[in-house]
């Protein structure tokens, strides 16, 4: 299949500064997924860049990022753009991060250590077809963030 993003269904954006973990996690939704095309950043600024841009459907977003936190970068892009999907992703697994993902707009929090591939592949396909709705059955290391 083409790479050109106009023969893709779907585009998603991977916010991650750890570069293996990005090209793990795109090579895990590529090889699953192969209507989607994908961008990359490792940083607060490159990712505002990029997202103006590329326009995602869907971001997986790290917290802790060089130039800005993932819940900032989150709270900026979804004012502007209300419509991309953003699924935290991160290590800090911690009922405040929960709490400030959830306040900065973000529409699933996932950790890093307790979610697995199965969970973070049913998500997506979950979120993919329907992207106005929620899937209705989570993971231990999935929370659906519901608006206020």
């Amino acid at each position: 299949m083409s790479s050109d993003p106009e023969t893709k269904i779907c585009k998603v954006m991977i916010i991650d500064d750890h570069y293996t973990f990005r090209k793990t996690l795109r090579g895990l939704l590529d090889t699953k997924f192969p209507f989607f095309s994908f961008e990359e950043a490792a940083s607060g600024k490159d990712a505002l860049q990029k997202v103006k841009v590329f326009l995602p459907d869907l971001i997986f977003m790290d917290i802790k990022l060089p130039g800005a936190s993932g819940l900032e970068l989150t709270n900026k892009i979804k004012k502007c753009y209300p419509e991309i999907i953003i699924i935290i992703l991160t290590n800090y697994d911690l009922p405040e991060y929960r709490e400030a993902a959830k306040k900065s707009g973000s529409d699933y929090f996932l950790s890093k250590g307790v979610s697995n591939t199965k969970e973070i592949l049913e998500l997506v396909k979950s979120i993919i077809p329907r992207r106005g709705s929620k899937p209705s059955e989570k993971g231990p290391g999935i929370t659906q963030n519901e608006p206020e």
